[in-house]
């Protein structure tokens, strides 16, 4: 984790706050967080956070992207989240006084801005759009699970890979090509989110550029033929 000075930008010009919890700040709160917050950047690989350990500050995430990892009975790691700009992560255990139930790892080299806990909950204590915010990312969360326990019980192993591949596209988008996922993830990472293993996942990939629904070049796919994808996840327009 690397400290700079230079990534310190001012809070009250920051358009990643603009787009996360913390939108709704008044003017003495938005210089109270400029004021109190870290500015640190994580190289690609690194741990943000570990899971088991108590949270120590809060994490908006300013640039780059994460994984938010849970460790399975068997002792695999398994992809629950991806975070990008805008998210602030590892709030549910900073709120219930807990340890995180995961590991933050960044994906790419990230910045973040670490948030005192003590000024989050002041936030949270004096200003009720930001209670509102938290509510509604809760629902999100919540919401993203159910999604996925369906996901699981009900589509199969490809639906889900196709699936999992236009989330990807709607919550990173498209390099500027217009097709290439903005995103590099290695074909564990994607079977992981997928609840698969890597050779299936891998398979299935393989299947689809063979009918020239997606192209693979080495980490990056390319969507080709977007409505059939979505054929193959069984979403219909």
């Amino acid at each position: 984790m690397i400290e700079s000075s230079a990534l310190n930008n001012e809070c009250s010009e920051c358009s990643i706050r603009l787009r996360s919890v913390l939108c709704h700040l008044c003017k003495e709160e938005v210089q109270s967080l400029n004021d109190s917050k870290r500015s640190v950047t994580f190289k690609k690989g690194q741990m943000i956070f570990y899971e088991d350990s108590f949270p120590k500050h809060l994490y908006c995430i300013t640039g780059g992207k994460v994984k938010l990892t849970q460790t399975g009975v068997d002792g695999k790691e398994q992809i629950v989240q991806l975070a990008c700009a805008g998210d602030v992560i590892g709030y549910r255990a900073v709120l219930c006084h807990e340890k995180y139930s995961g590991s933050a790892i960044a994906l790419e080299q990230t910045t973040a801005c670490l948030i005192p806990i003590e000024l989050f909950f002041s936030y949270i204590r004096d200003n009720h759009k930001i209670v509102n915010q938290v509510i509604r990312l809760f629902s999100r969360e919540l919401k993203e699970a159910e999604r996925k326990l369906i996901d699981i019980t009900q589509r199969t192993v490809k639906e889900r890979v196709a699936h999992t591949l236009l989330l990807l596209k709607e919550s990173h988008g498209f390099e500027i090509d217009g097709c290439t996922l903005r995103i590099d993830m290695k074909r564990e990472e994607l079977a992981s989110i997928a609840g698969t293993t890597r050779e299936t996942a891998t398979r299935i990939l393989k299947e689809m550029k063979q009918k020239g629904i997606l192209d693979l070049i080495g980490k990056k796919i390319k969507i080709i033929r977007h409505k059939e994808l979505m054929r193959t996840a069984r979403i219909f327009d």
